[in-house]
């Protein structure tokens, strides 16, 4: 029988032992749950702060009922909870925070392997990030999305409708009665955006990098199949335990370019690309920015999903989920792959069904031609930028038009109103000052809301550019993730309107048509901004935080640094 990291707490003969087994005990343990079984850490991102979470507290119980079945000691822990709606000045900046909280956690703690129960947008790669640089073995259980929004006859689509409904409004077409009637009907059950927005498209790469169970991605939390779900999780990590199946063996580079091919299928969110580099970053898989690209270029997108479609996640699950994703792209990813079920890829999905056509296209009748993230470089990022084709419009693919600049959001929230607003369809939005040092955190501002006066003649998208974020559940022409960013001196930091930018999705550049000697001299009297915030966290953060190419996880907690027993605590 293997002897597990656990047996150093709870397996002595002496003093130490004693202490470990007894303060347990004032639980209701009995003495063989010290008997050599694994001890199953469940790390529960719960909190009534976190709406997509709230379930959480039953979710787990189902988990630990699994984890007894089996034969291990179930042993819930709580981590930072990552809300996305009530997280201020952004989620982003508290990722890598909560990565140290679960790495510290299971390393300091007598945990064999590990269930992390992941939801909202940033809590699944925080967790893995966190599990990954301690590499016992570990096995994500999603929380699943909400129930589709209803009002009034109409599908509501969390996140993608607001961003509609809001600019309706400001543009006249839509009473402001109306957009806060809407509130109740879009969010109308536990779970988490159920667009494709970042909280499925993370919980579909999961799925993907063979870190879930197939079917973990689209399961409403609402549907009793999420608790069966959870109780076959817990099941199956006391089996990972015991067969010492840790996320190196899974996490390989293979791994990662199946889950950017299905990205691309499924019109995923453009927040993966920097968490995908991160975790990758922990155990030590060298997947750049480029990969993206060259994996991802030819994918077409397969599923009709807001917000590249019309679908939502329950008519995903209904139609197939993930399982008919990767089993229509066949071999177009590496079906060798190996997956916590303790199989391949190939043979999890082989035969897996798709009962809706109209959700899930096949390869040769896609949605959109390109479902991928496509990388631009040029002297405006010359570390790089991204875009989404799939949330993008055709007309704006290839543009060039003259900047209107904002030094901050604030600026932008403070003149985009504005009647006297020099600004044009052709005019390309630019704010500054949004990435991960600037704001700090890399807010999710890059979707920028288009001014009032060109909102009221109907238009509804422009090309807008920044070092910032947007949600996975918006869209549009956006450029997001300008790397290096405006606050760390990017050649974004020097541009000012009037100056031309010329962009071209297919030849995948992205180019300020200003002469060199005069950014030199625009770089000569630049000076970086003012912190917003000294002291803390925030202030490690701004200091050590790599920049969108790298994954903007600190620059010391890159690497697996493994899970060896601490020293004894008496």
């Amino acid at each position: 029988m293997r002897k597990f990291r656990s047996q150093e707490w709870f397996g002595g003969k002496d003093r130490d032992g004693f202490m470990h087994r007894s303060w347990m005990k004032n639980r209701g343990l009995p003495h063989d749950s010290f008997d050599g079984r694994p001890v199953i850490g469940i790390c529960n991102t719960f909190s009534e702060l976190t709406p997509c979470n709230s379930h959480f507290r039953e979710l787990a119980e189902k988990v630990k009922i699994g984890v007894w079945q089996a034969g291990g000691l179930p042993l819930e822990f709580p981590v930072m909870s990552l809300g996305e709606t009530n997280l201020r000045p952004t989620a982003m900046l508290f990722r890598n925070l909560a990565s140290m909280d679960v790495e510290e956690s299971i390393r300091a703690n007598p945990i064999d392997a590990v269930v992390l129960m992941t939801g909202c947008d940033k809590t699944t790669p925080a967790l893995l990030m966190g599990a990954a640089s301690c590499d016992l073995p570990t096995i994500v259980l999603s929380g699943g999305p909400m129930l589709s929004g209803r009002f009034r006859g109409r599908t509501l689509g969390s996140g993608t409708d607001v961003w509609k409904m809001s600019e309706d409004v400001r543009g006249g077409a839509m009473s402001e009665e109306e957009f806060f009637a809407a509130e109740a009907g879009m969010h109308r059950s536990a779970g988490h955006c159920m667009t494709m927005g970042t909280a499925s498209t993370m919980a579909t790469m999961m799925e993907a990098l063979g870190m879930a169970l197939p079917s973990n991605a689209a399961i409403p939390a609402a549907d009793s199949h999420r608790n069966t779900l959870a109780q076959m999780t817990g099941r199956r990590i006391v089996k990972m335990a015991h067969e010492d199946l840790r996320p190196s063996a899974i996490l390989t580079r293979e791994a990662f370019e199946n889950a950017i091919r299905v990205n691309g299928a499924v019109g995923g969110s453009t927040n993966a690309v920097l968490h995908l580099l991160a975790i990758a970053g922990r155990v030590g898989v060298d997947i750049a920015l480029d990969d993206w690209d060259r994996c991802g270029r030819d994918i077409p997108c397969l599923v009709d999903l807001m917000p590249s479609g019309r679908f939502l996640m329950e008519d995903f699950h209904y139609a197939g989920g993930v399982p008919a994703v990767i089993a229509e792209l066949g071999d177009r990813l590496d079906r060798d792959a190996l997956t916590v079920t303790g199989r391949s890829l190939g043979e999890n999905y082989r035969d897996a069904p798709c009962w809706n056509r109209d959700v899930i296209r096949r390869f040769d009748n896609p949605v959109r031609d390109h479902g991928g993230i496509a990388v631009l470089r040029g002297n405006l990022a010359p570390q790089g930028a991204v875009l989404k084709p799939s949330a993008a419009s055709p007309e704006l693919m290839r543009h060039r038009g003259p900047a209107v600049v904002f030094e901050d959001i604030e600026d932008y929230k403070a003149r985009i109103d504005h009647p006297d607003l020099n600004v044009t369809p052709q005019s390309v939005l630019v704010l500054k000052n949004c990435g991960p040092r600037g704001y700090p955190g890399m807010a999710e501002v890059g979707n920028m809301a288009l001014p009032r006066k060109l909102l009221e003649a109907g238009v509804r998208d422009m090309v807008r550019i920044s070092d910032a974020r947007m949600s996975g559940t918006a869209y549009g022409t956006v450029v997001l993730h300008v790397a290096p960013e405006a606050a760390a001196g990017g050649p974004l930091a020097l541009v000012r309107s009037g100056d031309m930018i010329a962009l071209d999705v297919e030849a995948r550049t992205l180019e300020l048509e200003v002469d060199a000697n005069e950014l030199k001299r625009r770089r000569a009297s630049w000076s970086p901004p003012s912190p917003p915030f000294e002291g803390g966290y925030q202030q490690l953060y701004i200091d050590h935080v790599q920049q969108a190419d790298r994954g903007v996880d600190l620059d010391f907690l890159v690497g697996c640094r493994g899970a060896a027993v601490p020293r004894e605590n008496h």
